[in-house]
């Protein structure tokens, strides 16, 4: 019975830092794994410039399509339909 008593409180003070190792274990990984390095940020600023770029031109063209064939929206819904 004595040897009972002694692995129930052993395992009753171990338990709960085995389980805060294990949370903060993985809570330190995840982190590594989710940030970004300086190379992957950079690139990440590079896209979202090229993407914005991007954007600016389709509304000139759009802008220009709008004035030179104003019922060009209309061609393209009936293309998609």
């Amino acid at each position: 019975m004595e040897f009972f008593g002694v692995l129930i409180a052993l395992t009753a003070i171990t338990l709960p830092i085995w389980i805060i190792w294990l949370v903060l274990h993985y809570k330190s990984k995840s982190k590594e794994f989710s940030s970004l390095n300086a190379n992957e940020s950079q690139q990440l600023d590079e896209l979202n410039m090229l993407a914005e770029k991007m954007a600016e031109r389709i509304k000139t063209l759009e802008t220009i399509l709008d004035a030179e064939s104003p019922e060009w929206r209309d061609n393209d819904a009936e293309r998609s339909a």
